[in-house]
């Protein structure tokens, strides 16, 4: 079980009836239930049946059905449901764009939503609109989101705290000195190696390390790390820094991520599915991977980033978070990170996954696209900027 949940966490980097008249109102409502999921039978504990060696086939059913292979934690759905009004279909050629790309992508389905209506719904791979799909890396924005509310809430005092005044244990690592914010831009200055396709990289290691008793992997695994840069000074993507930001957000509320997911996120956004999220060895969600969701609760989330999440982060957040707060300038003209979001040209910012999942917000369009996919191949340069364009399309058209 270890191994397979190390690959897996490796692989984590990269119409409705009724009409929908405001913000979900949450104050008193109690949070959706979460409960304990684990399955039957474990997948299979061979550190060669890594999942960037499986055949589509078996991939396809793994993204759909991760409860029956991992443990994790299960959110029921929101007490009160969203739903969106039908919104006026995109023209012929857009529909045609969208379906090719579902066709060359392998994509299992693609929804838009354009000022909180549907536009355009539409499925592949077997997939339906009742079936939840992995998210791999999707899953740091809700971390990102959850530390929002973390702050608002006054758990956590700011961006500036130093994470060791949250994590006592990482005192003496590697992390003496780097604060939330910086975890959150993944710019520690903590050296790290992401390369999916080396078994000796940090990021197919981490979570194969022995676990300590009450201590997190996380932590354990931060422990073995060096500084190669001073703290604010170098990007680098670390999936482990998601992996701390989640356990910063636990240990700051005194809860799982499930947990205060199920009343920040869930409850508010209007989860039709709940949502599973996956769980490392010492039982603490996996902050940088690992939720499935139904496509329909990936264009909820974000339409209420989109929206702002008002009274559930601080006012901006997200707009600061969708934001290069490091610019891949002059490299990558427009593109950027922020507090685990990526940033895009025109003021748009996404979530994204390895294997073609993703969320992208065009603010100036009041624009969410969502997709999940099964590409060939765990990343794909050119896959991913099919995706923008076709955003970046269909923008075109609304507007």
């Amino acid at each position: 079980m270890r191994a397979i949940l190390a690959s897996m966490t490796a692989l984590a980097v990269a119409g409705c009836s009724a009409a929908y008249s405001g913000p979900v109102e949450t104050a008193d409502a109690a949070p959706p239930a979460v409960s304990q999921s684990m399955p039957e039978q474990m997948a299979s504990m061979d550190p060669g049946d890594s999942i960037l060696f499986w055949s589509d086939e078996r991939r396809s059913a793994a993204f759909r059905d991760m409860e029956s292979l991992f443990p994790g934690l299960e959110v029921a759905p929101a007490n009160t449901v969203r739903t969106f009004p039908r919104g006026e279909s995109l023209d012929a050629e857009t529909v045609a764009a969208i379906r090719s790309f579902m066709a060359d992508t392998q994509a299992g389905g693609v929804m838009v939503l354009e000022e909180g209506r549907l536009r355009f719904e539409e499925y592949g791979l077997g997939l339906g609109a009742q079936d939840r799909w992995t998210s791999f890396s999707v899953a740091k924005s809700f971390t990102s989101s959850l530390l929002g509310s973390a702050i608002e809430d006054g758990h956590i005092e700011s961006l500036d705290t130093p994470v060791t005044s949250i994590i006592p244990a990482l005192a003496g690592t590697a992390y003496d000195g780097v604060t939330v914010g910086q975890i959150a831009t993944m710019t520690s200055g903590v050296a790290w190696n992401e390369d999916y396709t080396d078994p000796d990289s940090d990021v197919a290691k981490m979570l194969a390390i022995a676990p300590v008793a009450g201590e997190s992997q996380a932590v354990t695994y931060a422990r073995t790390l060096t500084r190669e840069a001073p703290a604010g000074e170098k990007w680098v993507y670390k999936t482990l820094e998601t992996n701390l930001l989640g356990l910063i957000v636990e240990e700051a509320t005194g809860r799982s991520l499930a947990a205060y997911a199920a009343e920040k996120i869930v409850e508010p956004a209007g989860f039709e599915g709940g949502l599973f999220w996956m769980q490392d060895l010492t039982g603490g969600n996996i902050g940088g991977c690992c939720l499935s969701l139904r496509l329909s609760d990936y264009a909820r989330f974000g339409q209420f980033v989109l929206e702002g999440g008002e009274g559930v982060v601080p006012d901006g957040w997200f707009a600061d978070s969708g934001a290069a707060q490091v610019s891949f300038a002059p490299n990558a003209p427009g593109f950027g990170y922020g507090y685990q979001w990526w940033a895009y040209p025109q003021g748009a910012y996404g979530a994204q996954g390895i294997f073609g999942q993703a969320i992208t917000i065009v603010p100036e369009s009041d624009l969410v696209v969502a997709v999940v996919s099964n590409w060939p191949t765990a990343t794909s340069s050119a896959y991913r900027g099919k995706f923008r364009d076709l955003v970046y399309g269909i923008a075109a058209e609304a507007d």
